[in-house]
């Protein structure tokens, strides 16, 4: 049974810095992508980084318009782990954080939701002004 445990998240003033993780346990998806998204309340989930394997030990990380500069992606694939470096928070990035994975590589359609095969419980970030 595949699961995703994400942790990390809590509150923050803006300005400050978070960092997520989320531990897959069950396969490994160091061939495919893995992703994070958020949810707002009141609106949809979005997507905000991946990272997707593209051939031998090459990687790609894709991110949201809205995020790129200040959150980075990464991932440890001998502990099965990405991470979410958050940095210069704001107020509007407040949400819960899923962590989502797919046996999908080569960055395929990596914004869409439906990409993802698995998914975790999600993490609450407040970033408080």
């Amino acid at each position: 049974q595949v699961q995703l445990v994400e942790s990390g998240g809590g509150l923050v003033q803006a300005g400050g810095s978070l960092k997520l993780s989320c531990a897959a346990s069950g396969r490994t998806f160091s061939t495919g992508t893995m992703g994070w998204f958020r949810q707002a309340p009141g609106k949809e989930r979005e997507f905000v980084a991946a990272i997707s394997w593209s051939g031998g030990n090459t990687y790609y990380a894709y991110y949201a318009d809205s995020v790129k500069g200040r959150f980075t992606i990464s991932r440890d694939n001998a502990k099965n782990t990405v991470y979410l470096q958050m940095n210069s928070l704001k107020p509007e990035d407040t949400a819960v954080y899923y962590c989502a994975a797919t046996l999908k590589g080569g960055g395929y359609m990596y914004r869409d939701l439906k990409t993802y095969d698995y998914w975790g419980q999600g993490t609450q970030v407040t970033v408080s002004s």
